[in-house]
């Protein structure tokens, strides 16, 4: 799996495997930032601490980017991650399109099927 492709380029299409993957790479980094802020003392109340907000901020552009590969593989325009700021709804909608629905077969505007026949 070409790493850097996944988290930087917003061109072409993936399909659910490396999206999982993706995901699964976003949590273990939030597990991590976590218990960094537990054992050095700077998580909240709240249970956000410094290194939490800013692995948050370092995964931004890494998401987006794997959000958009995603969508292209549905056959949309990644803008369609804007969805995810509708408060549950967005959300909801993201992990059913993104996460569990097979891209369209075969190639469309974005590129090749990710996932060949």
């Amino acid at each position: 799996m070409d790493w850097k492709y996944l988290f930087t380029s917003f061109e072409g299409r993936i399909g659910r495997q490396s999206y999982w993957m993706g995901v699964l790479v976003f949590i273990g980094v939030s597990i991590v930032a976590a218990l960094l802020d537990v054992i050095l003392g700077t998580a909240g109340e709240s249970g956000w601490g410094i290194v939490s907000v800013l692995a948050t901020l370092a995964m931004l552009y890494p998401a987006i980017a794997l959000y958009a590969k995603r969508w292209h593989d549905r056959g949309k325009s990644g803008w369609w991650s804007l969805i995810g700021l509708v408060p549950i709804i967005g959300g909801l909608w993201m992990l059913i399109e993104l996460g569990f629905l097979k891209g369209t077969e075969g190639s469309n505007q974005f590129g090749a099927d990710p996932v060949p026949a």
